[in-house]
């Protein structure tokens, strides 16, 4: 007999995504309490999780606080630290001095002055992120974005965070089994038993018999246990247009305890990809993500071992670990009885960090959106399905907007890659348009006009120009500057430039804020 009202939600597989999505779902209906909704999770001991994705967006504060987490624990079990946004190096022409930030913090008068059309008119030979906002200034003196005497998730300046990925799993869980009262079953899912209308019914299980539930999350990692595997949703294939498809992933120690601890996410290009630099507390977090058509393994992993020497890392690191992946993302992502969230969904390279972001979207709407009974379940999938079609669409165009742009040519680049890169027919329709509106008018709210987009017009600006982008000078930007625009941007420009001076001296550095966090915690409001 199929379901009628929902009342048991059972998510299929752990890890970050797993058990975020319990967290998210257990204390967005926690206080239904009995005869409310019941949340299941079931984990296989025979699979191991990636355990890769470290960064976060400033949205994970939110998420956290809402789960019921402490801020000061978050920190002291999952090794975290902060982060204020991305910094890339050599992605323009690849030389030495070539870098520019994507900050977490809007450019000062956001949505009050024409920011973009002053720099260009007024101040084109400065960064664009240096001279808007105060963040990459943080970032490069490593600071932290708040004082030890600030609470929990508040903040001085905007940040996400950095977090050991194995750790975060098990301390969500700890979280989800002791304070959200979610049901654990640890075993191997074997089979599957369907209704007659073809939603599943149960999940046949190794050790515990028949597990079943009204509706099922799949968060069984690239797997796609659920909906790849079992209702055979289509894979959509994006390395037409991200080209990426392998990593190689390696823990590098610090030289000394005390050596500073990166505020950003550091992105450095190379011949056929580009190394993450992230760092933690107890150590950096390193790889190597590049295109398996542009270079080899071995090749990668010199590449890799030569950005460590570099950067003033160990000879003797060990090897590295290799991820395959194919770039690309479900045709749906709700079907019938069942929601994928996580690597089940889709996977896109790592640039930008979207991969927990899409998570916290996704448990996040699931949770707004959850279906009361099984009539209502197919217009909640519709909605579902709309928009994290579109959420995908814009996260492959705000990474490819990276590689477009740059003028890595010759000695830097070798194999053809950042020329494959900008080939128009690798190029989403819907970002080609957009760039021959931005040549005459910069990145606007009417551009990305959702209540939620994954990213806003100002990191678009933030890349753009960044990256070198310069606007031709039309009438639309002219008549927008007006007479009063320069002096109101340069007012902004000043703000920006004195909240430099005021908030270097005033934040600690990150390793400092740390430090005091694990030993004294932060407090609470």
């Amino acid at each position: 007999m199929a379901i009628t009202t929902i009342r048991h939600v059972v998510v299929v597989g752990g890890g970050s995504a797993g058990w975020l999505t319990a967290a998210v779902l257990a204390s967005s209906f926690k206080a239904l309490g009995d005869g409310g909704l019941r949340v299941t999770l079931i984990e296989s001991p025979d699979v191991p999780t990636i355990g890769v994705g470290e960064g976060t967006w400033p949205t994970m504060r939110d998420t956290l606080r809402a789960a019921g987490l402490s801020e000061s624990a978050f920190f002291r079990e999952c090794d975290a630290a902060f982060k204020q946004g991305s910094r890339f190096n050599r992605w323009v022409s690849g030389g030495d001095h070539d870098y520019y930030f994507h900050p977490f913090v809007l450019p000062q008068g956001w949505g009050e002055a024409d920011m973009a059309g002053s720099w260009l008119e007024r101040h084109a030979g400065v960064p664009f992120a240096d001279l808007v906002s105060y963040q990459p200034h943080l970032c490069v003196h490593g600071r932290a974005p708040k004082q030890a005497a600030t609470p929990e998730f508040a903040a001085v300046a905007n940040y996400g965070y950095h977090l050991d990925a194995g750790k975060f799993g098990l301390f969500l869980k700890k979280h989800c089994l002791e304070k959200l009262g979610v049901d654990y079953v640890p075993d191997h899912v074997t089979g599957i038993r369907s209704h007659d209308n073809g939603d599943i019914a149960a999940l046949h299980t190794r050790a515990h018999g028949e597990l079943a539930g009204d509706l099922f999350v799949d968060c069984t990692g690239m797997q796609s246990l659920l909906l790849g595997k079992h209702y055979g949703v289509p894979f959509l294939p994006q390395r037409g247009v991200l080209f990426n498809d392998s990593a190689l992933a390696v823990q590098v120690p610090y030289v000394r305890e005390d050596d500073p601890i990166a505020s950003q996410t550091t992105s450095t290009a190379q011949e056929a990809g580009w190394i993450w630099d992230i760092g933690l507390p107890a150590r950096r977090g390193i790889g190597h993500v590049y295109s398996s058509a542009h270079t080899g393994d071995d090749a990668a992993e010199r590449a890799l071992r030569a950005y460590i020497r570099a950067t003033g890392g160990p000879d003797d690191i060990p090897t590295p670990r290799k991820l395959s992946f194919e770039p690309g993302y479900r045709e749906r992502f709700w079907h019938r009885n069942c929601v994928a969230i996580g690597l089940s969904a889709g996977f896109i390279e790592p640039l930008e960090a979207s991969a927990l972001a899409m998570v916290e979207l996704s448990a996040a709407m699931l949770a707004d959106e959850m279906p009361v009974t099984r009539a209502q379940m197919e217009l909640s999938a519709q909605r579902f399905n709309e928009t994290f079609t579109y959420r995908w669409e814009r996260v492959i165009d705000f990474l490819k907007l990276h590689y477009v742009l740059s003028r890595r040519e010759g000695a830097e680049d070798p194999h053809g890659y950042w020329r494959d890169n900008r080939r128009s027919e690798t190029i989403p329709q819907r970002l080609d348009d957009l760039l021959a509106l931005w040549r005459h008018r910069p990145p606007s709210r009417y551009d990305f006009n959702r209540i939620q987009e994954v990213f806003p017009a100002a990191s678009y600006q933030y890349i753009l120009y960044g990256m070198g982008f310069k606007p031709e000078p039309g009438l639309a930007r002219r008549e927008r500057i007006g007479e009063g625009n320069g002096a109101m941007a340069d007012g902004f420009l000043r703000q920006a430039a004195d909240l430099t001076r005021r908030m270097l001296p005033a934040l600690p550095d990150n390793r400092t804020l740390i430090a005091h966090i694990v030993r004294h915690g932060l407090p609470t409001t």
